[in-house]
């Protein structure tokens, strides 16, 4: 029986991870466009104010890749988050 339980918790955990991941890679398409436009005039700024001219491309393309991830990791752990402790809700209230 212990087993069972076993087997069945982890299918429920890797669907969550699995609808996390999906969910978070959504939110990346549609969050970190507006994240990357909205900073990257400051961020290619502050590059060339500390680091000198000639680095703006590179930053442009390291800040693009900062962005995704930023919004990825920050929406995934926060999905994830919500979704188990939304299933571990329903799971005391209903059994």
């Amino acid at each position: 029986m212990k087993k069972h339980q076993d087997a069945g918790r982890s299918i429920f955990m890797s669907s969550i991870q699995g609808l996390a991941n999906t969910l978070a890679l959504l939110v990346t398409f549609l969050g970190a466009p507006p994240l990357y436009s909205n900073s990257i005039g400051w961020v290619q700024a502050f590059a060339v104010r500390h680091y000198g001219y000639g680095f703006e491309d590179v930053t442009a393309l390291v800040w693009g890749g900062v962005c995704a991830a930023l919004v990825f990791f920050i929406s995934r752990a926060s999905i994830s988050t919500a979704l188990v402790m939304g299933g571990l809700a329903l799971a005391t209230r209903f059994l």
